[in-house]
């Protein structure tokens, strides 16, 4: 029997933003055929780096994984983000880039530990289109997506863009706009039936 775990934050566990309509756990379980479990190991507020708890529980016989990981990891540069204001350039892009580094040490770290398990892993992107979103902060956002990126490039793992999925300002919540709304979450949970029902492909370490 096939068996798919969603791990990461808000993005999958996002229950408490869409007002008593089908979460995307739901969405994805009303897409995938009677003999799949779902299990939704995500929660909301995580960051990277608590995603390797979530990675313990992995269910025995899990036979697919989604991760949806970074946003928070972007949240909570924030501080240091609009501290670069008065800085000049240069050091400004410093700072940005011991941002990423610290990013991608964590990001990288979930990638061994799922690759080591053997079982065929998507990730997804950081939506960008938020309602609201400033331009700055959404070129800040790109400095998270190219580790995301470039390091599932780098083990093989596929990745759901989800840049190009949540485009509409309907497709985030009204409670709060980093989260996905109804329609939104219906857009990802599509995106990830499609893609295991494919068989979604297995991931190898390429270092």
């Amino acid at each position: 029997m096939s068996h798919l775990v969603l791990l990461g934050d808000s993005i999958f566990d996002n229950a408490e933003y869409v007002a008593g309509a089908p979460a995307v756990i739901d969405q994805v379980r009303s897409m995938l055929p009677k003999n799949w479990s779902v299990t939704l190991l995500a929660v909301d507020g995580n960051v990277t780096a608590d995603v390797h708890e979530q990675v313990k529980r992995i269910p025995s016989g899990a036979t697919y994984l989604v991760m949806s990981m970074g946003g928070n990891d972007a949240l909570g540069a924030l501080p240091q983000l609009h501290s670069l204001t008065p800085l000049p350039m240069m050091q400004a892009l410093r700072l940005l880039a011991d941002i990423q580094s610290k990013f991608a040490r964590d990001y990288v770290d979930i990638l061994r530990t799922v690759c080591a398990s053997d079982i065929p892993t998507v990730c997804c992107t950081i939506y960008d289109q938020v309602p609201g979103l400033t331009p700055e902060l959404r070129t800040a956002l790109s400095i998270f997506n190219d580790v995301i990126l470039r390091e599932c490039a780098r083990f093989q793992i596929p990745v759901l863009d989800l840049r190009a999925i949540c485009t509409e300002a309907a497709d985030y919540s009204m409670v709060s706009p980093i989260e996905p709304s109804n329609a939104g979450g219906q857009k990802i949970a599509s995106r990830i039936a499609g893609i295991v029902l494919g068989d979604a492909a297995r991931c190898q370490i390429h270092a």
